[in-house]
């Protein structure tokens, strides 16, 4: 049995899917039963902050998909929540004498990194010093950022970017759902880190390009400098060092850190990553 968390997410709800598909037995954990129900799946109501719930959805399960929130605002110097929220399911597994855990990361985590990239790395350190097998995903920028417009849109439509023209090999969150069905209803992959992408890096006048074209308007590009970045974040009411943080890692994206493509995707699934063309295309509805 697979229990699914962040089974309402991006990641999540296409994970669902291709478990049913591929019919193999798994609960969805949720925060909310009416979402639960939306799913179509068995699923089991907990909170990562409650562990007493936690410790009740381990129940008769063997393998974990863990995936939850990204980086928040915190106080400043504040550790993320992600960090004890997890470390904790991880605990509460090896209790519940699960065999494996599948944990969605970031690419480039490692150790000191600013917000996710450092919170996955401590992560993924306790972990590994756990009894538990392991894997773990690190993919690339979501596409799915392009619908939510997290941190992709001004206020007028126009794209931002730390450089219009570095690349990014962004990942539809479908792919990397697919590459967690493959690794859970084969319980492969133990011991290993995939790196996940899209098939290419596209530079952000070249999906405002894609993007004009889908929506039939004109969607600009709009450079934003790391220090404009950090006053626009603090003027929303964001903490200060976050804000900082944010810029840092905005500047980097900027100067192409994200712009290898991997065949992991491949690997795992036999097929090529969908493009960004094709993303589009399959969530026409979600962009008008």
């Amino acid at each position: 049995m697979i229990l699914v968390t962040g089974a309402t997410g991006s990641i999540g709800k296409h994970l669902v899917l291709q478990l049913q598909q591929l019919q193999v037995p798994f609960k969805a954990l949720v925060r909310d039963a009416g979402k639960g129900r939306t799913l179509g799946c068995p699923y089991v109501v907990g909170d990562f902050d409650d562990p007493e719930s936690i410790d009740a959805a381990l129940t008769a399960v063997d393998q974990v998909l863990l995936n939850g929130a990204g980086a928040v605002p915190t106080a400043d110097g504040a550790e993320q929540p992600m960090v004890v929220q997890q470390k904790a399911v991880i605990d509460a597994a090896v209790r519940a004498g699960v065999a494996k855990i599948v944990k969605i990361s970031v690419w480039r985590a490692h150790e000191g990194g600013r917000l996710a990239e450092g919170a996955h790395w401590d992560i993924e350190q306790h972990l590994k010093a756990s009894d538990i097998e392991w894997t773990l995903l690190q993919p690339s920028g979501f596409m799915q950022n392009f619908i939510t417009g997290a941190g992709t849109f001004s206020d007028d439509g126009s794209l931002i970017a730390p450089a219009v023209d570095a690349p990014v090999s962004y990942i539809d969150c479908y792919d990397i759902a697919a590459c967690e069905a493959a690794l859970l209803a084969e319980s492969s992959g133990s011991g290993r880190s995939f790196v996940l992408t899209g098939p290419e890096a596209l530079t952000m006048a070249e999906i405002a390009g894609q993007l004009s074209s889908a929506l039939a308007k004109p969607v600009d590009v709009v450079g934003l400098s790391s220090e404009d970045m950090a006053a626009r974040l603090q003027a929303q009411g964001v903490p200060a060092q976050f804000a900082l943080d944010v810029a840092h890692l905005w500047a980097d994206v900027g100067t192409g850190s994200l712009a290898a493509t991997t065949p992991e995707v491949k690997n795992l699934t036999g097929r090529e990553p969908r493009t960004f063309g094709e993303f589009l295309a399959a969530n026409r509805a979600a962009f008008r």
